[in-house]
């Protein structure tokens, strides 16, 4: 696979060396059992996809500042903060292949350091001294629990479509990516209407990642780091199996789909409706609407970025998300 990552940091290098060194002094603290979980969060950070992005927005439109980089470390810690609160919600014992923090402690200490790591979010954002940016993170907090219950209830009800499913991705996944692009480009004090158009390249972004996401459940853990059918196990139809379900007239694969929803079916329910959703096309459906929002999201690239170096760091950061297999 072609070094995605090392193209999307070159234009932003010296700057996401720095908003790391900032976020992980942010995350530092002498309290015993707190001390130790901010340190395994810090040992176990991710790709760091919507800071860079953030970054990206901001060179794009000006120029890194310490505005931008405190809106970028207060985005990657809310976005931590709502991991670690998920997990104790859906009652994971693993993220990525790792131990939980309610795993490794418990559910009551993982919800007080999220709560901690949320605060740490706000304190960061707050010593930008620009109330645009504090009113963004603030709202998007807002969003993502909307998401998160908008989720819960869906998986719950007794009907199935991909426009509930698009509802709740917007708000889960897509939001983190629209609000880290908007505020990448809020921090230089771009144009109204340039906050517009990367937000809404954000969004489709985490369309993207979103869809991408769900895709890597049908297939075994070997290969992407979970294990298969994980989604179904938490109640959850994601886009595949939905348009496999509603594509054709089978009644015992609905009737298993409406199983996964009431976190009723069995492990053999759900291996076959994976399969089925398979042989139905599921995969290759879900594929053509991620390059659909790539069409979309190209257009951005094409028409707002002149510099060879930029078009073509984000070109990397819109194919690494559709080609990534983490």
């Amino acid at each position: 696979m072609k070094d995605f990552l090392s193209i999307i940091k070159q234009p932003i290098a010296s700057e996401l060396g720095e908003f790391t060194v900032m976020f992980n002094a942010a995350l530092e603290h002498d309290n015993g059992i707190l001390k130790q979980a901010l340190e395994y969060i810090k040992q176990r950070d991710g790709k760091r996809m919507r800071p860079m992005l953030l970054l990206l927005v901001a060179k794009l439109y000006g120029g890194v500042t310490d505005t931008t980089l405190r809106a970028a470390i207060g985005l990657e810690m809310l976005h931590t903060a709502t991991l670690v609160h998920d997990d104790v919600v859906d009652e994971s014992s693993t993220r990525r292949g790792q131990a939980s923090v309610n795993a490794i402690y418990d559910n009551k200490i993982a919800v007080l350091v999220g709560d901690y790591i949320l605060s740490t979010a706000l304190i960061n954002v707050s010593d930008s001294n620009d109330i645009e940016i504090i009113r963004c993170l603030s709202e998007l907090g807002q969003v993502l629990s909307d998401g998160e219950i908008l989720q819960l209830t869906s998986n719950g009800s007794d009907s199935i479509s991909e426009e509930a499913y698009y509802e709740v991705i917007k708000k889960k996944t897509a939001a983190l990516f629209e609000v880290a692009s908007g505020m990448g480009a809020m921090s230089v004090k771009a144009p109204i209407e340039s906050i517009k158009k990367a937000r809404s390249f954000g969004q489709k972004i985490g369309m993207i990642f979103q869809i991408r996401d769900d895709i890597f459940d049908y297939y075994d853990s070997k290969e992407i780091g979970k294990p298969t059918g994980n989604d179904m196990l938490e109640g959850k139809l994601t886009l595949p199996a939905i348009y496999a379900v509603l594509s054709s007239d089978n009644k015992e694969m609905k009737d298993i789909a409406m199983a996964v929803k009431a976190r009723k079916a069995t492990a053999a329910e759900i291996a076959r409706l994976i399969a089925y959703t398979k042989e139905q096309g599921g995969i290759e459906y879900a594929e053509r609407k991620m390059l659909e929002l790539r069409n979309d999201a190209a257009s951005f690239i094409e028409n707002e970025i002149c510099n060879a170096d930029m078009k073509k760091a984000f070109t990397a950061y819109l194919d690494y998300v559709i080609e990534r297999r983490l």
